[in-house]
């Protein structure tokens, strides 16, 4: 996951996004949460709670370079993934076990990418994303200072119920922007535009992304050719 030097136009910027060093205020409604309101470990918790429906997007599998979809690997082993599935699960293996090699000629040889959201899956989110905001141009974004790509050193941060992040800002089609130099790095983890009509969330550890929104955009994200995406609820575990 870390690799070469992260080439940056400036200090100030990740990618296109700007780093923000003054007013972090774009966040209060994500740090603001009461208990039992986006807990560690659920779906609010990782993408933010109060939306009325929510999606659970599948980071894709691998056969060389090409993306293999979790429905594929599953049928190959007379399964098929739903909302709740676990990798390990849709391979019949226990979680240690699911990192130890496995593979299936043919049919995938890498596992979905643990991490913010995949640049491919990224850019497909976008377009859907774009037509359920009206603030598309005024985006923001959260990254978890514990990468170890960037040292952020006296940059500030916010809390989420799981990591301390640092803010950025940007356009919407700027997400992907800090990998168009850098191969290695990572995208944000939490995007959600200026009208918080959605919220996009994902984490380190974690082989999903997960969006909040209306029920219009959920029902959008299903049924995308491009995405492998589930319903899910606020309150569910994650993967």
């Amino acid at each position: 996951m870390y690799g070469s030097t992260h080439r940056v136009p400036g200090p100030g910027r990740y990618g296109r996004l700007r780093v923000q060093t003054d007013d972090l205020s774009p966040a209060d409604w994500l740090t603001r949460r009461r208990p039992g309101q986006g807990d560690f470990g659920t779906v609010a918790g990782v993408s933010a709670p109060g939306f009325p429906a929510y999606a659970r997007i599948l980071h894709p599998a691998h056969l060389g370079e090409r993306p293999v979809r979790w429905e594929v690997v599953g049928a190959a082993y007379g399964r098929s993934p739903d909302g709740g599935t676990r990798w390990h699960e849709l391979l019949g293996v226990s979680r240690d076990e699911s990192y130890g090699g496995l593979s299936l000629p043919g049919v995938w040889d890498e596992w979905p990418g643990e991490g913010p959201t995949p640049p491919d899956v990224a850019r497909a989110l976008v377009r859907v994303l774009t037509r359920h905001t009206a603030a598309a141009d005024r985006c923001w974004y959260a990254l978890w200072d514990g990468y170890g790509h960037r040292d952020w050193g006296a940059v500030p941060r916010f809390a989420t119920p799981h990591r301390d992040k640092v803010l950025l800002a940007g356009t919407l089609a700027d997400v992907t922007s800090p990998q168009s130099l850098d191969p290695y790095a990572e995208l944000p983890d939490l995007w959600w535009p200026g009208d918080r009509a959605w919220c996009v969330g994902g984490d380190t550890d974690l082989k999903s992304t997960y969006v909040g929104g209306p029920e219009a955009l959920v029902a959008d994200l299903l049924a995308d050719p491009e995405l492998e995406a589930h319903r899910v609820a606020g309150t569910d575990p994650l993967d």
